[in-house]
């Protein structure tokens, strides 16, 4: 699924720390609505950063957005816990240019489930679900999890999206 993959079919590795120009963060409760939620702020924040509705890149980020919310919800469900959602916009880091560099849009979210690791596996015409992270992967340049920080149970699932500068 990733180029930082171990492995074909396994998320892992970590991004390298980017300093945000744009940041959202929220937690949202691990149900349908809070998916859903997430993936409607997602999408009126990239709006508001410029990337417009109905663009490739606010379209791709708001999949990728839903894709991710999902598999927390569906996946890594605890009755009375939250997961987060995180959006950053950061300047890529190969830009050299200040004006219409590139973006680099990074999406985590954050569930507290860490005994099921994210895992892509061959997709099959007639499944019916499991199409979701090989869709984050079709659209991300970068993808990947670690675990949850300061050793708290869970993980983070991560996508980064190469975007053009906002208009």
């Amino acid at each position: 699924m990733t180029k930082e993959a171990t492995s074909p079919t396994t998320l892992t590795g970590d991004p390298e720390p980017l300093t945000p120009v744009r940041h959202f963060g929220m937690r949202f409760s691990c149900t349908p609505r809070g998916a859903r939620l997430a993936r409607r702020l997602a999408g009126l924040r990239l709006d508001a950063w410029g990337w417009a509705y109905g663009t490739a890149a606010h379209d791709d980020v708001t999949l990728i957005v839903a894709e991710l919310c999902a598999n927390a919800v569906r996946h890594a469900r605890v009755s009375g816990r939250d997961f987060r959602l995180d959006l950053g916009a950061h300047p890529a880091p190969d830009a050299a240019a200040p004006a219409g560099r590139p973006v680099v849009l990074r999406v985590a979210v954050t569930d507290t489930v860490g005994e099921r690791l994210p895992v892509t596996r061959p997709v099959r015409p007639l499944d019916e679900t499991g199409r979701g992270l090989a869709m984050v992967a079709a659209l991300a340049a970068r993808s990947g999890w670690r675990p949850r920080e300061g050793g708290a149970p869970g993980k983070t699932a991560w996508a980064e999206y190469a975007a053009p500068a906002p208009s």
